[in-house]
């Protein structure tokens, strides 16, 4: 059993971190002094629910902890700088910041360190987020103890719910909502739906499944110029079209 150290302060660390190329020490005073943060720890960068679900809730519902008086949101794990600093890139994060407890001093301090060898990671961080005003911790969320990696409580949603209960929370859409109200409403017909699904299906049977809009088929060529590839030019059209329709909304009675 985990123990749960609300009421009490963070412990006192120096993290070695990575930013813009260089190395920069940053103390828990730093860090949390004279301010409301909100920490979320996890096992390990490019792990696939950290990767997934965790840290992207989070980047996406920055905006609207701040809109609650959060200062900052901080993502925490028992990796080195450059891990982390590579995951935050490759990640694309923009507003959470990513802190690395390489010696697991921050994580150990609060009890949470747990043994992984047997996923050959070593030790690592119990998955659990907190709320710290000036230091002190006010409420903590801490993933039930039993075997795995369980991811219950310790996400963005639950965290703001209790940091702004009637918070309105952007959601992420459901697969092909967009194609279907947009086809609902009048702004894709039958064909063009059919034939955006022949694209993906076409997409999907070479193995090119298009994952999201970070244009991963955009190439160089020797000289550097940019170019897509012919055979991904009619699906990136008809996703932002798509996109374009949706965005259009307020404006277009959708």
């Amino acid at each position: 059993m985990f123990e749960n150290r609300e009421g009490q302060r963070v412990p006192n660390v120096t993290f070695k971190t990575r930013e813009g190329g260089d190395w920069k020490d940053i103390t828990t005073d730093e860090l949390f002094g004279g301010r409301t943060v909100v920490l979320f720890a996890l096992p390990g960068a490019f792990t696939p629910t950290c990767s997934s679900s965790h840290l992207p809730r989070y980047d996406e519902l920055c905006s609207t902890f701040r809109e609650a008086g959060v200062d900052e949101v901080v993502c925490l794990s028992v990796n080195d700088g450059f891990v982390m600093d590579a995951w935050g890139r490759d990640q694309g994060v923009k507003n959470v910041r990513l802190i690395a407890d390489g010696n697991g001093d921050f994580t150990r301090g609060m009890g949470m360190l747990v043994d992984k060898r047997d996923l050959g990671f070593g030790p690592r961080s119990w998955r659990y987020s907190m709320l710290v005003k000036n230091g002190v911790i006010e409420r903590m969320f801490i993933e039930p103890d039993k075997p795995g990696d369980p991811y219950e409580v310790s996400d963005a949603d639950t965290m703001l719910r209790h940091v702004a209960p009637n918070a309105k929370r952007p959601r992420f859409a459901e697969p092909g909502e967009f194609v279907r109200r947009a086809f609902e409403n009048g702004k894709l017909d039958l064909a063009q739906v059919e034939g955006l699904a022949d694209l993906v299906e076409a997409e999907e049977a070479t193995g090119d499944v298009v994952r999201d809009l970070s244009f991963p088929h955009l190439r160089a060529d020797e000289s550097g110029t940019a170019w897509f590839h012919p055979t991904h030019v009619g699906l990136m059209v008809s996703i932002c079209q798509i996109m374009m329709t949706v965005m259009m909304a307020p404006w277009c009675g959708f």
